[in-house]
């Protein structure tokens, strides 16, 4: 990912600073700090941020990062005075405030293997970054909880199920409202607002009739869209979703499952080695490797705030698709895993029961988010793709 901002570009992948198109050398907590205020640009990130993302927590004084903001303001021709492209917030934090253009690497936005990154507005104003990418038939996926458009791109959970989508489908993707590129300064978080945030992205990026992908919390809300806009979807996958939050359910166990999870967050949000971490990963990936579980770490760090995590959870347990499941006229495909301990598979019998003609893929497998290495991967895929090449696109 290379990002542009006056005469400065800052190469990811390479980890270069490029100063008028020539390498300026930094030093790699230099680079990382500069990378980090850059893909945070949208809020003002805290000295605990940087501590936390720059130096895995650890105790560091507080000369030790303005001497690091000093090196980064220094390393971009900028400095204290003026302020051009880091800004201090007394009291608050620091925010990277210059206009930045963002490139994925490659021939064209459109080719599979990169993307482009945009923006538009929800219908209430909120800022929302979406991303396009692959080639074929138009696909969106209904954002969901903990994205990061960049960091996805390169993370060893979402790049190769972005990759496979993308060798299929012209794909638009985005950060929902609360976290990753789009707008950290969240209020409504009802599940209109979300499918306005979808109906925004899929007119901003040209979309006139699409597969709708949801998965997890995006089940109901790719459901709810399809559900306003019928006409716009023409086949509808719903991946490890439900028909009614923990806290609609109301079931004793998944209430307190839910209170749990979010003291947790609270207290253990990006750290390494927290209880929550370890209690996160045996949810969402229990097969998972080492590197897949440290990016979940990581993703934490860059996607969003531990208070809008919490907020945006508990947002989630509140979503009922009920009252609208069952006047679903679209081709639907329902796929759940066996052990998801996140969504639990009788939401996803439900959500294939009620809705006439639904098809149901039960998928042998324990992790939440599909894992390139187990079987159920292939099997997911190889549904995903068969169901919308013969599926009846006029119905």
């Amino acid at each position: 990912m290379r990002y542009r901002f006056g005469d400065f570009e800052l190469v990811r992948e390479t980890r270069e600073l490029l100063a008028r198109g020539q390498p300026r050398p930094v030093e790699p907590q230099v680079f990382d700090l500069l990378l980090y205020l850059i893909e945070s640009r949208d809020r003002v990130v805290t000295t605990d941020d940087l501590v936390e993302a720059i130096w895995g927590g650890r105790i560091v004084s507080e000369a030790a990062v303005s001497a690091r903001i000093s090196a980064a303001r220094s390393a971009v021709e900028d400095d204290g005075k003026r302020q051009r492209w880091i800004r201090t917030f007394p009291r608050r934090g620091f925010r990277f405030v210059g206009d930045v253009a963002v490139e994925a690497p490659g021939r064209s936005p459109a080719a599979a293997g990169n993307q482009h990154i945009a923006f538009c507005r929800s219908r209430d104003g909120t800022r929302i970054a979406y991303a396009t990418s692959g080639e074929g038939y138009p696909l969106v996926k209904a954002g969901h909880w903990l994205t990061h458009l960049d960091h996805d791109w390169t993370s060893p959970i979402w790049r190769p199920f972005l990759d496979r989508l993308n060798s299929a489908f012209r794909v638009a993707r985005y950060d929902q409202r609360g976290n990753g590129l789009s707008d950290w300064d969240i209020g409504d978080l009802s599940l209109d607002r979300f499918v306005d945030d979808l109906a925004a992205v899929v007119d901003a990026a040209g979309f006139e009739r699409f597969a709708l992908y949801g998965t997890s919390q995006g089940a109901p809300i790719a459901l709810a869209y399809a559900h306003r806009h019928p006409e716009r979807v023409s086949h509808l996958v719903l991946h490890g979703g439900f028909v009614e939050g923990r806290l609609i359910r109301m079931r004793e166990g998944e209430r307190q499952q839910a209170e749990a999870i979010l003291t947790l967050m609270r207290h253990g949000w990006g750290r390494a080695g927290s209880a929550f971490i370890d209690a996160f990963a045996t949810m969402f990936i229990p097969d998972g490797t080492r590197e897949q579980i440290e990016s979940l770490v990581s993703l934490q760090c860059r996607t969003t705030s531990p208070d809008n995590a919490v907020a945006l959870h508990r947002a989630v347990d509140t979503f009922d698709v009920s009252s609208i499941v069952e006047e679903i006229d679209i081709p639907t495909l329902v796929v759940h895993a066996r052990g998801d301990s996140v969504q639990p598979l009788d939401q996803g019998r439900e959500l294939a029961s009620r809705i006439a003609g639904a098809e149901f893929v039960l998928l042998e497998s324990r992790n939440h988010i599909p894992l390139p290495q187990e079987a159920a991967w292939r099997t997911f895929f190889d549904r995903l793709e068969a169901f919308v090449r013969g599926s009846d696109t006029k119905r």
